[in-house]
């Protein structure tokens, strides 16, 4: 009998999933800078101040890590659950992502009608709210609800046409400033002592988002009231009572304690770079970014760290490049984690404490400011991307550490294929990307080269191979000023060999095409 028969095919689906996803965040990974700090050695013992601190306004960020135009999991691992997967930590959020401030959920301080901690919640597999509701339940956490894989809001609520009523009541513990914030898809409203903070009772197909500030007084009660209407297609909820607390360096510095390495899991987040969006910070705009730079928040905090003798790894989350030079100085080590998905924080862990090797290049060159670049209304590619840019990148197009060391030999480029020999000249298991560029030497005006292929290969220490890298004649194709088209043009090329777009990292010969 085939024991696979025993799995249902939902299960067998869902475990190629998450490995598949696993497998894209692991290779994802950049190690852009690493003094030695990395690989960290994990610990056995219950944390403690001595232990490792995880800090950063995208530690504990599981949407940030979907990115945009993206589906919505039913479980993400954040970086801070994979490195607890793997070590004791403990964790400190330091900061905003573009201010010097932490938002602290005041959920707990919320009781529902028979004076439970939490929201009452009342749902209807309708969508007027009327007839016998289909259950009731509690929520004690701050809403992060959704139907993506297929997952209810409650048990026996239907995945669309659905409503819900949800009620408690706040009582602040001192006067002081709140924010209250919802967003779903599709209808929803608050309304908070009768009067309406967030009204959006039109569906528009998508996760709309409300924010409304409150002056509150200690003591008092605050009656909340959230209606909520599901439609058809996607469904999401999420609502939250919080507080901003500024805290100081010495603050900050009292809860790492004794603590010797700080990961610091940064950058900036879908919340702050997308399409049409109503972000107004420093260096955004609309979605757009106006600077390229790390938000000086984080970048005052990792150096206060590192005056602090504390080693720091820091790990850029972005979908874009990002201008790191004061972070050479402050960080021991440095990785770009991207938006790294569902298994991202179990992917980042295994980089983090050596059970992976990291492998991933660079897919965008990294520059060293925002004024490295021409303005944003000059559509020429002068001075872009690494084909134009004459400029000294802070990290390069096709750039990668890895924990070994390869040595790339001296290219051969015979009957369409380029042959070159790698070794693994360090300690430990590796996988290389040998990256094969060329450059027409004739055109003045053309890129200063231009990735043509590419191949991996991974090798154990000590471990050499000869590749053969297919570059067919094709490969040298460019664009022709004289004719207006696209063709091979018969002359001699520069081609490029190594392990980034550096020509530092690069084995040069001349090859000639007819």
């Amino acid at each position: 009998m085939n024991p696979w028969t025993k799995i249902p095919e939902s299960v067998v689906a869902s475990k190629e999933h998450k490995q598949l996803a696993l497998d894209m965040a692991r290779k994802s990974i950049v190690l852009l800078k690493n003094n030695g700090v990395l690989p960290l050695k994990p610990t056995n013992s219950k944390p403690t101040n001595s232990q490792i601190v995880v800090m950063g306004p995208n530690a504990n960020d599981s949407v940030m890590m979907w990115g945009n135009y993206s589906g919505y999991p039913t479980k993400t691992i954040t970086a801070l659950e994979g490195i607890r997967q793997i070590t004791p930590a403990r964790y400190v959020l330091g900061c905003g992502l573009t201010r010097n401030e932490q938002i602290e959920s005041q959920f707990a301080n919320i009781r529902d009608p028979q004076g439970r901690q939490g929201l009452r919640i009342t749902y209807w597999n309708n969508t007027e709210q009327e007839g016998e509701p289909v259950t009731t339940v509690n929520a004690r956490q701050a809403l992060k609800l959704s139907n993506g894989g297929n997952t209810v809001f409650a048990p026996g609520v239907s995945l669309e046409n659905f409503s819900a009523r949800m009620e408690g009541t706040l009582t602040p513990q001192k006067d002081e400033t709140l924010i209250f914030t919802i967003s779903g898809d599709d209808r929803l409203r608050l309304l908070v002592n009768g009067d309406t903070l967030v009204n959006y009772w039109t569906a528009r197909q998508r996760i709309q988002v409300g924010r409304h500030e409150m002056q509150v007084k200690a003591g008092k009660a605050y009656h909340i009231k959230i209606e909520y209407v599901q439609e058809s297609g996607f469904a999401s909820l999420a609502f939250d009572v919080q507080r901003k607390i500024a805290p100081t360096n010495e603050e900050l510095l009292a809860e790492v304690g004794a603590a010797e390495t700080v990961v610091f899991i940064g950058g900036i987040s879908p919340s702050l770079e997308g399409e049409e969006m109503r972000v107004s910070e420093p260096g955004f705009r609309g979605g757009d970014r106006e600077s390229i730079e790390l938000p000086q928040a984080q970048r005052d905090v990792l150096r206060m760290l590192h005056k602090a003798g504390k080693r720091v790894v820091f790990v850029n989350c972005s979908g874009s490049a990002i201008a790191l030079t004061p972070e050479l100085e402050s960080c021991d080590a440095i990785l770009q984690w991207w938006y790294g998905g569902e298994q991202g924080g179990t992917a980042l862990a295994e980089v983090l404490f050596g059970k992976r090797s990291p492998s991933g290049k660079l897919p965008v060159t990294f520059y060293r400011s925002t004024a490295d670049l021409p303005d944003f209304l000059d559509y020429s590619m002068k001075n872009r991307t690494y084909r134009y840019f004459t400029g000294e990148p802070l990290f390069p197009f096709g750039y990668g550490l890895s924990y070994t060391t390869f040595q790339i030999g001296k290219p051969a480029y015979n009957n369409n294929k380029v042959r070159v020999s790698v070794k693994n000249t360090g300690k430990t298991e590796g996988t290389e990307t040998v990256q094969v560029y060329i450059r027409n030497t004739a055109d003045s005006e053309g890129p200063r080269k231009t990735l043509r292929a590419y191949r991996q290969v991974t090798l154990k220490p000590g471990e050499a191979r000869t590749l053969s890298i297919d570059l067919p004649r094709s490969s040298f194709e460019g664009w022709d000023a004289q004719t207006n088209t696209m063709r091979v043009v018969p002359g001699r090329y520069e081609l490029m060999v190594g392990n980034s777009s550096a020509d530092g990292d690069q084995q040069t010969i001349s090859v000639n095409i007819r």
